[in-house]
């Protein structure tokens, strides 16, 4: 189990990574390939409630505003929560297809490293091929990024990033894209916790770490929201992908020196 420093080390980790386009999976599974960290998959999950828990407090609004029309069967509302639902279908069959070969990924590097690398240029790419088209969430474009979403199981492959990115190149507005991504990411991160959370009843936890943990990555990933929202109403959305491709080249140079030394 994790000492309460590692708790706010990966708390903050988790936080900071887990919205903003840079892939929370790729860096906590490098920095405890690195830093010889062990956390247990139920401290893993806390983590993920707490990113969760701050962007549900970041929308709150929106989605009291979504189940109160939900609620009261208002038309626009219930075909927004349709298309939201409609994004975890493709989400939860590549998941499902592809969970040994993404969970294989977690433990190699250098195949974190490409994921990392293609991250980065599909972020720029990305930034620059944003049109003002100004289109809606629909069926399609809910199909396109639930699938953007499916890849991003895999550490390297940001979820965010993955989803905002293709939601830019529907033409879809930065501010809903990013709100939609936030929101669709909401069923995935519940259903991976109850999956998961199976194999973590039995298992040993420490009170102490596990709720600074889940303190530190709530409070850090709800200005990491804030942040993200800023940068992609300045189009800086390049600045993350770069970002990207540099940590992939020191990832590759980290693994080849140790290769050297060893």
């Amino acid at each position: 189990m994790v000492s309460v420093l590692e708790a706010v080390f990966l708390g903050a980790l988790q936080g900071l990574t887990e919205w903003l386009p840079v892939s929370s999976s790729a860096h906590l599974a490098l920095a405890q390939y690195f830093f010889g960290i062990e956390a247990d998959v139920a401290f893993d999950i806390v983590l993920h409630l707490g990113t969760l828990l701050a962007v549900i407090g970041y929308y709150r609004n929106d989605i009291a505003a979504l189940v109160r029309g939900v609620v009261g069967r208002k038309e626009k509302e219930m075909r927004y929560a349709a298309f939201i639902i409609l994004a975890a279908v493709p989400t939860a069959i590549i998941g499902f297809a592809f969970r040994d070969f993404f969970e294989g990924m977690f433990s190699n590097p250098v195949a974190i490293a490409g994921a990392l690398g293609l991250t980065g240029f599909f972020l720029i790419t990305a930034n620059e091929a944003a049109v003002k088209k100004e289109a809606k969430i629909d069926a399609k474009s809910s199909l396109a990024i639930g699938i953007a979403q499916g890849l991003a199981v895999a550490p390297g492959i940001s979820r965010s990033g993955a989803t905002i990115g293709t939601a830019l190149f529907l033409g879809i507005e930065r501010g809903e894209a990013a709100k939609f991504s936030f929101l669709a990411g909401v069923i995935p991160i519940l259903g991976a916790a109850a999956l998961e959370g199976r194999k973590a009843l039995f298992g040993n936890v420490e009170l102490l770490p596990v709720l600074f943990g889940f303190a530190v990555s709530a409070i850090v990933g709800y200005f990491a929201i804030a942040l993200l929202i800023k940068v992609l109403k300045e189009s800086k959305l390049q600045v993350f992908g770069y970002y990207c491709l540099a940590l992939a080249a020191v990832v590759l140079a980290a693994v080849r020196m140790g290769a050297m030394a060893s």
